[in-house]
């Protein structure tokens, strides 16, 4: 089994920054692909970024120009940075790790201020 605890949210107005991280254990955090989501109110959980096994990085339309996501296998971490963010980034944030098996973190809020 394989546990994963993101951090970093919280509260931030239009035009700012966090940084996420999601902390993994457990299992070898290098083979896996490891990637964030998003869960706005009231819809379905979307991908936003993913960071394969051999440092591929992939940023989803929506995210690209804003957001960063890299990982430390050293540390056993991925992140996610975040900037000029929007109220429309107001979500859950999930971190989720697959290839092999598939984990999900519990999730961290954040909420965009206008």
């Amino acid at each position: 089994q394989m546990r994963l605890v993101e951090s970093g949210g919280g509260l931030v107005q239009a035009g700012g920054s966090l940084l996420l991280s999601c902390v993994a254990s457990g299992r070898p955090f290098s083979i896996h692909v490891m990637a964030w989501y998003r869960q706005l109110p009231g819809q379905e959980r979307e991908l936003v970024a993913t960071a394969t096994s051999d440092g591929g990085y992939t940023i989803y339309e929506f995210a690209k120009g804003r957001f960063t996501i890299s990982r430390d296998n050293a540390k056993n971490t991925v992140y996610l940075q975040m900037n000029n963010l929007k109220p429309e980034d107001t979500a859950v944030y999930y971190c989720r790790a697959k290839l092999p098996g598939d984990y999900w973190g519990q999730g961290t809020q954040i909420t965009v201020s206008s």
